[in-house]
């Protein structure tokens, strides 16, 4: 298994490695799957330029404004909400 690396240039260029899969993209937020969690970029004009999944790469163009990584819940894993609300 490859190590999960960003590499972003000058805010218009990203590349990504270890991804699982694309959950969903348009030109304002790109949500993927990692073997480890998952990610949110966030910006404008966002394009995926490349995705080899058999390689866990892929590359964005665009405005970069914001990456987010999040935890991913595990089946049966209660949210917060259903945590205070026994």
């Amino acid at each position: 298994m490859e190590n999960h690396s960003v590499q972003i240039d000058n805010r218009e260029k990203m590349t990504i490695t270890d991804i699982k899969e694309i959950d969903s993209f348009d030109e304002e937020e790109i949500r993927a799957s990692l073997r480890q969690g998952a990610m949110v970029i966030r910006g404008e004009d966002l394009h995926i330029q490349m995705l080899d999944l058999t390689e866990g790469r892929a590359q964005i163009a665009g405005v970069i404004n914001s990456l987010m990584y999040v935890k991913v819940k595990e089946k049966g894993e209660r949210g917060f909400l259903a945590k205070l609300v026994k």
